[in-house]
C-alpha cells in the first residue's frame, strides 16, 4: 500500500499551511531519516511570471513551508526551477521576485539556484530518454522534492507531481523535447523517465487554490483548500485527479505508469491519511479545450474514428490579436517553429502544428485561446471510456 496525506487548508494564511504541510509531510513514513542534514532542491513550479495569486506557480507561502521542514531537519535547501523560455540568472531572477520565491529565501536563509549550467546524464532506468540534460543544481543535491501545483494541463490534461519534474530539462532543451515528443503516449514515457531518474524524496501539491479550464497558465482559478502529500509522486497524481474529478484515462502518464508497471493506478492500493475522499465535495474540474492530442488515441479506437479526429477534430491554437501585445514569444518558443511574425503579429502554419500548445501555455498576456471541434467532447468521452474499459480487462486477466 502506498500512501498519501491529505490536509485542509482554506486560506494561504501562514500558520495555515504550515500546519497543514507538516502534518501531511509527518504522515511520510522515513523522510526525516531520509533527509536529515541533507542537501535538498525544492523544485517548485514556477511555469512563468506570475504572481502568486495568479494560481499558475506554486504558492511562495506552500513553499516556504517545505523549506522549513527540512530546515528543521538540519537541510540545507535550495529553491529551484527551469521555467519556460531561456534558461538565464536573468530570468531566474525576474521569476523568483514575481513568484515571491525571493521573499521565501530572505525570510527562511535558503539559497535561490542560479547555477544555469547543465548536466548530461545515463538515465538506466529510461525507457526512452537513456540520455538527458538536466539542470545542473538537481545533479550536486542529495534529494529533489517536487512542490507542484495542482492544475489542467492543455497538452498532458493534468500536471502534478511526476509532470512538475519536467521543470529539471533545462531552458530550451524543453522545446526541443518538445518537438520530439510530440506524440502524447511517447511525451508521457519521457516524463516518466526523468520521474524514475530524479526519485523525489517525496512530493507536495499545493491545492489551496487550483487551476481548471485551459491550464496550465491561462484556466481559471479554482478553490480547492487543500494540501496532499506523499512518497510516491503516482500515487499522490492518482489520488489529486481523483479529487478533481478527472477520468484516469485522461491522463496519459498515469496511463504510462500503469503499462510500466510502476504504479498500478489503482486507488485500491493507496491508504490516504487525513481527509478522506468521501469528505471532499467539489464538481469536478473543467477540462482544457485541448484535451487531449488526438494521437493519444491511436491504436486504443476504431481506425475510422482516429482517422477522422485526426484530419477533423484535432484542437487548435487561435490568436486573440486584440490582446496580443506583439512581444513575439509565441514564435521564439515554438518547438516546430511553425509560427511567423507578420505586421507584428503572429500567424501559425496549422499543417505543421504538433498541438504542444506551449505558445498558449507561455504568452504573457493570454492572447492565445484553444478551438475544437463541435463533436470533439462527445469523441473523446467515449474513445476514453473504450479505452479505461480495455485497461481493466487487461489487468484482470492478469
Amino acid at each position: 500500500m502506498e500512501t498519501v496525506n491529505i490536509a485542509r487548508c482554506t486560506s494561504y494564511e501562514q500558520e495555515l499551511v504550515k500546519s497543514a504541510v507538516f502534518s501531511c509531510l509527518d504522515g511520510i513514513e522515513g523522510i526525516k531519516e531520509k533527509a536529515r542534514n541533507k542537501r535538498i532542491l525544492v523544485k517548485a513550479n514556477l511555469l512563468k511570471k506570475n504572481a502568486p495569486e495568479d494560481a499558475v506557480t506554486t504558492h511562495p507561502v506552500v513553499v516556504e513551508a517545505i523549506v522549513s521542514y527540512l530546515q528543521q531537519l538540519g537541510c540545507t535547501v535550495i529553491i529551484g526551477d527551469s521555467p519556460g523560455g531561456p534558461y538565464t540568472e536573468k530570468a531566474l531572477r525576474g521569476i523568483y521576485q514575481a513568484s515571491g520565491m525571493n521573499a521565501v529565501a530572505e525570510r527562511t536563509g535558503c539559497e535561490l539556484n542560479y547555477d544555469t549550467s547543465v548536466a548530461e546524464v545515463e538515465n538506466n532506468k529510461a525507457a526512452k530518454l537513456k540520455l538527458m540534460q538536466i539542470i545542473n543544481v538537481a545533479e550536486k543535491v542529495d534529494y529533489v522534492v517536487s512542490a507542484a501545483k495542482l492544475k489542467t494541463h492543455g497538452m498532458m490534461t493534468y500536471t502534478g507531481a511526476v509532470k512538475n519534474l519536467f521543470g529539471v530539462i533545462p531552458g530550451l532543451v524543453k522545446v526541443d523535447y518538445h518537438f520530439k515528443m510530440n506524440d502524447v503516449d511517447n511525451f508521457a514515457d519521457h516524463l516518466l523517465d526523468i520521474c524514475e531518474y530524479v526519485n523525489p524524496l517525496f512530493s507536495v501539491i499545493d491545492g489551496v487554490e487550483a487551476m481548471e479550464g485551459d491550464g496550465p497558465s491561462s484556466g481559471e482559478k479554482r478553490q480547492v483548500g487543500l494540501i496532499l502529500a506523499a512518497s510516491n509522486p503516482h500515487a499522490l497524481d492518482t489520488v489529486a485527479v481523483n479529487i478533481a474529478g478527472i477520468k484516469a484515462a485522461a491522463v496519459p502518464t498515469i496511463w504510462a505508469a500503469r503499462e510500466r508497471q510502476i504504479f498500478s493506478g489503482d486507488m485500491r492500493s493507496i491508504l490516504i491519511n487525513g481527509v478522506q475522499l468521501k469528505d471532499i465535495q467539489i464538481p469536478p474540474f473543467k477540462l482544457p479545450k485541448s484535451v487531449t492530442n488526438t494521437n493519444f488515441i491511436g491504436g486504443k479506437v476504431p481506425k475510422f474514428m482516429e482517422n477522422y479526429a485526426l484530419n477533423a477534430m484535432r484542437p487548435k491554437p487561435v490568436f486573440k490579436y486584440e490582446d496580443c501585445i506583439s512581444c513575439g514569444d509565441c514564435k521564439r518558443l515554438c518547438p516546430a517553429k511553425t509560427i511567423e511574425m507578420k505586421d507584428g503579429k503572429p500567424v501559425i502554419q496549422l499543417e505543421n502544428c504538433i498541438r504542444c500548445f506551449c505558445c498558449h501555455e507561455l504568452c504573457p498576456q493570454k492572447a492565445i485561446d484553444i478551438k475544437k471541434h463541435w463533436a470533439y467532447d462527445t469523441v473523446f468521452k467515449y474513445g476514453y471510456s473504450c479505452y479505461e474499459l480495455i485497461h481493466q480487462l487487461r489487468s484482470r486477466r492478469k
